[in-house]
């Protein structure tokens, strides 16, 4: 069951409407059951996985709560983070490394005990992993208490809105909510139903009307030129930022219909002046998550490296990033693109800022759109290797793009429609980026004007949209 299904559209509205009639008290247990039937929807098997995540979570955070020496508490930390990778690491990782030893020991005329084998990825499982040991760790560090109720760390792990591609939750931020949740109130169904209108727009009219081009080019691209596979990768980031971004706001609407308040994890990342400021606006949750877990623990125990320190953390946090997205050389190769980028402004950030305060840069248009169009090819430039299924298509892409010219191939009614909805977006993020206050639509203080705005949007995603429940990007991951 996803989002864009008519099954969706069936199931929440039901849920809202028992939701209403469920004392308060029940409330939790309610939207638990929920999520696991939202969840057997999907592959029924997989709940076990769920399931066990939970009760080790549980079970190992009330132990490092109760524990009196520090050295109890690493220990019970360690031993649930082991447990809660040990199913991501199998799903995600075993049947490649097992295929690349069969690869290695067959070309020595030699036999691996084991077989080929292929399983499919639990979908979600990257994005409760991640919940689960970001709240080992918050219980760890005293950041969070643990949790008392094994319903609410339940919960907390499959809620639906959010277990299949996130946003990445954090305990401190969920807990309280569970503990005072109320009612249905019409503000939080108006906001959220605004939310999941818009992700509807974003992943219906231009993700998947861009999608069909970008995977016409990308699926055949011996068959195209440099010409078009460098407009395919240059609309891709676009189609994942209306992919993931249009999904993590359907997440969060549905959330608030629920009231419940999910933290955001895309801020308009095009207008970005360098790849720093770029990944503080895409996917907030995972780099936020990657910052805190990771990126900072890393950072602190270099700093006698100083600067040399920062670089290693960044690139180890991004390479580590690029595994988790996928276990292919493609996605290390993307992690470590976007940690030497990340490197090479650390390094020259002082250097950066004593030439733009000497040049009076900081407010230059012409300045300022470079920067951000920089910023842009790189990021670009570096998801071709997401993109891509395996190096050799990469290097392939990236070849024809610099040295094959050729007429550009258009599809043109789904090219055109995705390029109109894209203006559209990138028209609303402007206004929301620059002017805040103007233009207002969904919000303006006239009912006649946000009627006609809802029932606009309703028209475009009924007629236009790519309605065929496609799944979104980041469930592969």
């Amino acid at each position: 069951m996803v989002f864009t299904s008519i099954n969706f559209l069936l199931f929440f509205p039901t849920v809202l409407l028992l939701y209403y009639f469920v004392p308060k008290k029940s409330k939790v247990i309610f939207l638990l059951i929920v999520s696991y039937y939202f969840y057997l929807n999907i592959k029924p098997i997989f709940i076990v996985l769920l399931i066990g995540v939970t009760i080790s979570t549980f079970i190992f955070t009330r132990l490092i709560s109760l524990a009196k020496q520090d050295s109890r508490k690493i220990f019970y930390m360690r031993v649930n983070i082991i447990l809660v990778l040990l199913p991501l690491f199998f799903f995600k990782y075993f049947t490649v490394i097992n295929s690349e030893i069969i690869e290695f020991f067959q070309g020595g005329s030699l036999m691996w005990p084991l077989p080929a084998m292929k399983y499919m990825l639990p979908i979600g499982i990257s994005f409760y992993t991640f919940m689960a040991i970001g709240y080992t760790i918050d219980v760890f560090n005293e950041d969070v208490t643990a949790e008392p109720s094994i319903f609410n760390v339940g919960l907390f792990l499959s809620f639906f809105p959010i277990i299949l591609s996130g946003p990445i939750e954090r305990a401190g931020n969920i807990f309280p909510q569970l503990k005072k949740i109320n009612n249905l109130n019409s503000d939080n169904l108006v906001k959220g139903a605004k939310l999941m209108l818009w992700g509807y727009f974003m992943k219906l009219c231009v993700a998947d009307r861009l999608g069909i081009y970008i995977d016409t080019v990308f699926n055949n691209i011996s068959q195209h030129n440099g010409n078009s596979l460098a407009l395919a990768s240059a609309l891709y980031p676009f189609q994942l930022y209306a992919d993931l971004g249009g999904y993590s706001l359907i997440a969060i609407g549905t959330a608030r219909c629920l009231g419940l308040t999910i933290i955001p994890n895309f801020n308009r990342p095009f207008f970005s002046r360098s790849m720093a400021e770029l990944w503080r606006r895409w996917h907030m949750s995972l780099i936020q998550w990657l910052t805190d877990y990771i990126y900072t623990p890393l950072v602190f125990k270099l700093r006698k490296r100083k600067m040399m320190g920062v670089v290693i953390a960044l690139m180890l946090t991004f390479i580590i990033s690029g595994i988790w997205h996928g276990a292919a050389i493609v996605f290390l190769v993307w992690g470590f693109l976007q940690g030497l980028f990340l490197s090479i402004e650390a390094v020259t950030k002082k250097s950066k800022s004593r030439f733009e305060l000497n040049h009076n840069l900081s407010k230059n248009s012409f300045y300022i759109f470079l920067s951000t169009f920089l910023t842009f090819i790189l990021f670009a430039f570096s998801q071709i290797f997401a993109k891509c299924n395996n190096m050799d298509e990469a290097m392939t892409v990236i070849n024809k793009i610099l040295t094959q010219r050729g007429s550009l191939f258009l599809d043109s009614t789904n090219l055109a429609y995705g390029i109109i909805f894209l203006f559209i977006l990138f028209f609303k993020d402007f206004k929301d980026e620059f002017f805040t206050n103007k233009l207002r639509f969904y919000e303006n203080n006239s009912i006649i004007i946000r009627f006609i705005s809802y029932a606009i949007t309703i028209v475009i995603i009924i007629a236009m949209g790519v309605l065929d429940s496609s799944e979104f990007i980041y469930f592969k991951y």
